[in-house]
């Protein structure tokens, strides 16, 4: 109950001090609406931008590791010559995996290979530099294939490459305007395709990344007839055999090494030869986003923070001079009984209340942001850096407010009383 009454009568005097001195208060409170603005901010935006980065880069997949002739880098020198003579995953490489593997370590092995700059046309209607990808039947295991109309291939279909294709929504939108694009044919490279499905439309992404919209999946047999899978070199389209992981196996380590010894022994490597192929995995990419953004959000949290400083100075004046105002008012208090803690949680809860409303302010200033559309990057504040907004406002109200409110508590009452 005492608590309660404390905490009703640091507010009321916190609210009467914003009211008898409103110009001077809100100056006071600019600081730290700016601080928490400028922090929250960036942080809201590094959060977005960052959730958009890895949404472009979805079309990766998760917990796959993908087995090919070229090893993902991040920066730095790329030793290209190194991997120019190695030899492209094949048919025949994707169908001993699948009967090496063990079923406990994936959820699917799937053989795919893409290649861009296709045209393709429907009665007087076509569409340039749209991708071609084949797949086998197990591709939609190891990517996400979100068909929203018609459905994805059959088993027969793609045994018998047979010329069907699932194409994405900027297709099938332009070249058949009116109506549904399932069951209509298109051609390319001299060859009738029939649609029988249409991906969900994905939308501007934030990077130029291969999007679903502008894709055409057909089977991988029907894909060789226009393109050769290339064993080497950089003729023909090179193959990527795709091995979806499983919840059991974290970090896909024990995939990974299975991968491994399984293509060392599809290829007859000696022990001391290198790996002639290359493991790569969605992680590696999340791992060099997260890093990029970890110290992009570090120099935005430091830039801020001077906001912040400049902040609590503010409340700390204006504390010292609600101190000054008020010092025959604590000398009454203490003549009456109120102990020193009292006075010193009254002053310190008040210099948080005005913390907290500068704070909120500035929150709300982000959030006003969060309402700009934009095509690319949807900006979104989370409920955590909301928490952290007011977090912050509670730490500076405590720092700025501690040393007025210790000054407050100290005084002699009977020194107080006199003052005017």
């Amino acid at each position: 109950m005492k608590t309660l009454r404390l905490t009703f009568e640091s507010f009321r005097f916190a609210w009467q001090a914003l009211q008898s001195n409103l110009l001077r208060t809100i100056l006071s409170l600019l600081g730290v609406t700016v601080g928490i603005f400028a922090i929250i901010a960036v942080f809201t935006v590094v959060d977005s931008l960052e959730a958009s980065v890895r949404q472009s880069m979805n079309f990766v997949g998760d917990k796959v590791i993908y087995v090919a002739k070229w090893p993902w880098a991040f920066g730095g020198d790329y030793p290209w010559w190194k991997y120019f003579n190695r030899p492209s995953p094949t048919l025949r490489e994707f169908q001993q995996l699948q009967r090496l593997l063990t079923p406990e370590n994936n959820r699917g092995v799937a053989l795919f290979a893409a290649r861009g700059g296709n045209t393709l046309k429907a009665g007087s209607n076509s569409l340039e530099d749209i991708a071609l990808q084949g797949v086998t039947y197990e591709f939609r295991q190891v990517s996400d294939v979100p068909v929203q109309e018609g459905r994805y291939f059959t088993p027969q279909e793609i045994d018998a490459a047979r010329n069907v294709a699932v194409v994405g929504y900027d297709i099938a939108h332009n070249l058949f305007p009116n109506g549904s694009a399932v069951g209509k044919e298109f051609r390319t490279h001299g060859l009738k395709y029939t649609i029988i499905g249409v991906m969900e439309k994905e939308g501007k992404k934030m990077l130029d990344t291969p999007s679903n919209d502008t894709n055409c999946l057909v089977p991988l047999g029907s894909f060789t007839k226009i393109y050769a899978l290339s064993n080497g070199g950089m003729g023909g389209a090179q193959g990527t055999i795709g091995i979806k992981g499983t919840d059991a196996d974290p970090g896909l380590l024990n995939l990974e090494s299975e991968v491994q010894g399984a293509m060392r022994n599809i290829r007859g490597l000696k022990p001391r030869e290198e790996d002639d192929f290359a493991l790569n995995r969605p992680e590696m990419l999340a791992d060099a986003i997260s890093s990029l953004f970890s110290v992009i959000g570090v120099a935005g949290a430091v830039i801020g923070s001077f906001a912040i400083l400049v902040g609590g100075f503010g409340i700390a004046n204006i504390m010292f001079v609600s101190v000054t105002e008020r010092t025959n008012i604590i000398g009454i208090q203490k003549s009456l009984g109120a102990k020193n803690y009292f006075i010193l949680a009254q002053f310190l809860f008040e210099a948080i209340f005005l913390c907290l409303i500068g704070g909120a302010a500035g929150l709300f200033l982000v959030w006003l942001i969060t309402l700009v559309p934009q095509d690319a990057m949807k900006i979104t504040m989370s409920m955590y850096r909301i928490v952290l907004g007011l977090g912050l406002s509670v730490l500076i109200g405590v720092i700025a407010g501690i040393i007025p409110s210790v000054k407050a508590a100290m005084m002699n009452p009977v020194e107080a009383i006199r003052s005017k």
